[in-house]
């Protein structure tokens, strides 16, 4: 089996500002950089990866293209840039001139607004985002999913992903509209979802039974050829670390075929984000 994983991240404190991550959440609050990173991947068989921004910053978007550049295991980049800027067409067709830059991401869960995805001014940075083949990374939470869905019907040439699963309240056991917000979404062909990220969503002590019942609407609603594994490292580590989580996906899919694994583990990411 190919293994990718399909949401990592790097970063650098001293870039940051005092932004996120707080010092409060000591586990991540450091720089974490390719070294840190490919014991774990060897150790768990992992082959290659997809590096996802964590800062709105261009600069911080360069820094990761360089660090793909350098690290064989890094096949794709989700960047960043101002999708509203009057030349956000000239960055876009800048960016995507690396081989390596497959996506951007608009961090939607730190926007004022839970609609900005339906702006209209968006439009000509869309419109360039599918003429270069790029992906939409969508960092979002449930209350964003009407706009995304009106976003994923206006523009069905763009692909879509669906970042950490829409972070569902699995803490509180609950589900309100995200049950049926991600099945209207998983009705359009060009959106995904990301199994990532779930469980700092869920309790400290979390179970493989506390993610169940939204893994498997994930996978009851979107199939197996459109869920997308990811680790969302470093960030995993506040909630158990990669092995642990890891070996929860394991588990969670073990019901499903081999081919299905093969899809989800790797496959999917590999067709989804084009990689080499």
């Amino acid at each position: 089996m190919m293994r990718i994983d399909a949401h990592q991240h790097f970063w650098q404190l001293a870039a940051r500002a005092g932004g996120w991550p707080p010092p409060s959440l000591a586990a991540i609050y450091r720089d974490f950089a390719p070294a840190d990173l490919a014991p774990l991947l060897a150790e768990h068989g992992v082959q290659g990866t997809v590096l996802v921004q964590s800062l709105p910053s261009e600069d911080d978007t360069q820094w990761l293209l360089a660090l793909a550049d350098r690290a064989d295991f890094i096949r794709a980049v989700v960047g960043w840039t101002d999708l509203l800027a009057l030349d956000a067409p000239v960055a876009i067709a800048r960016l995507a001139l690396h081989k390596k830059l497959k996506g951007l991401r608009p961090m939607l869960q730190d926007l004022d607004d839970d609609r900005w995805i339906t702006n209209p001014a968006l439009a000509p940075a869309l419109s360039a985002m599918v003429e270069h083949g790029l992906r939409l990374d969508a960092l979002v939470l449930p209350p964003h999913l009407p706009a995304l869905l009106q976003c994923a019907r206006a523009w069905p040439g763009l692909a879509i992903v669906i970042d950490h699963a829409a972070k569902p309240p699995i803490a509180d056991a609950a589900f309100g509209q995200w049950r049926e917000h991600m099945a209207q979404l998983a009705a359009l062909p060009n959106v995904h979802c990301k199994l990532s990220g779930l469980v700092t969503e869920a309790k400290a002590d979390w179970t493989v039974e506390d993610l169940r019942p939204y893994v498997d609407h994930v996978l009851n609603v979107f199939g197996a050829q459109r869920v997308i594994w990811g680790s969302d490292w470093p960030v995993v580590d506040l909630s158990g670390g990669y092995g642990a989580w890891l070996a929860a996906s394991v588990t969670l899919l073990a019901h499903l075929g081999q081919q299905d694994r093969n899809d989800i583990f790797g496959l999917n990411a590999r067709r989804f984000y084009s990689l080499a």
